[in-house]
């Protein structure tokens, strides 16, 4: 699936998915953004609050992404994408980084995912294809660390199925660990008692997801209706 809008009365880009996601991150966090899709986050956060994003490789303070002529080959995040700081950034060693994430310092963090389970699994960094990449790295401290994990990601894979699942079948990152799933379709809350649609796109029905993902998704849904830029 392309970045660009399939049914644009009922789905969002990546970029409208990122920019939903946000406008929900409370005044005065700690964040965290995953490799990939979740980068597109920071360029999106509220300019009227405090959100201090933290960088696995080193550093808080995080901007967002640099431009051509405004870039500084020494400020790249995890992803090795150029990135800008912020007045008041900071530089610390990777092994101070991890300490922040293991140690619950990060009040969100926003990663990427193949299949999120409905009670909240998380299968983000292995397909099991034999090109995957060896081994699970930092996103698994992450899901364990952060006090709150959002994944965002497209529902559907290319080939048409949810990637919202009743158990994943790929290799898991973590356990129970995801609150929230935002997607180009719905925002889900995840527990113990299953999905919840939070928050519907455009003309998407409940009824809808409810055969896409073969889940029985509760409905939390109320219609209030956002303006994406």
């Amino acid at each position: 699936m392309s970045g660009d809008k399939a049914e644009p009365h009922n789905s969002w880009t990546r970029a409208e998915i990122a920019e939903r996601l946000a406008a929900d991150i409370p005044d005065g966090a700690y964040m965290n953004l995953g490799i990939g899709l979740p980068t597109l986050v920071s360029n999106y956060l509220p300019k009227d609050r405090e959100i201090i994003l933290h960088t696995e490789n080193g550093m808080l303070g995080m901007g967002p992404e640099a431009h051509p002529g405004h870039i500084d080959p020494d400020l790249i995040n995890a992803g090795k994408i150029p990135v800008t700081e912020l007045p008041g950034a900071s530089y610390f060693h990777h092994g101070d980084s991890f300490g922040m994430m293991r140690g619950g310092h990060l009040d969100v963090c926003v990663l990427g995912a193949f299949q999120v389970s409905q009670f909240g699994d998380l299968a983000n960094w292995s397909t099991g294809a034999p090109d995957s990449i060896p081994a699970v790295g930092g996103a698994m401290d992450l899901a364990i660390g952060a006090k709150s994990v959002y994944v965002m990601m497209e529902l559907a894979s290319k080939g048409g199925s949810s990637k919202l699942v009743e158990a994943c079948s790929y290799p898991l990152t973590g356990i129970r660990c995801v609150n929230r799933l935002y997607t180009d379709r719905a925002i889900f809350q995840l527990d113990a008692d299953g999905a919840t649609v939070l928050e519907l796109v455009g003309a998407t029905t409940v009824d809808e997801l409810r055969t896409l993902t073969g889940l029985t998704l509760h409905d939390g849904t109320s219609r209030t209706e956002r303006t994406l830029s």
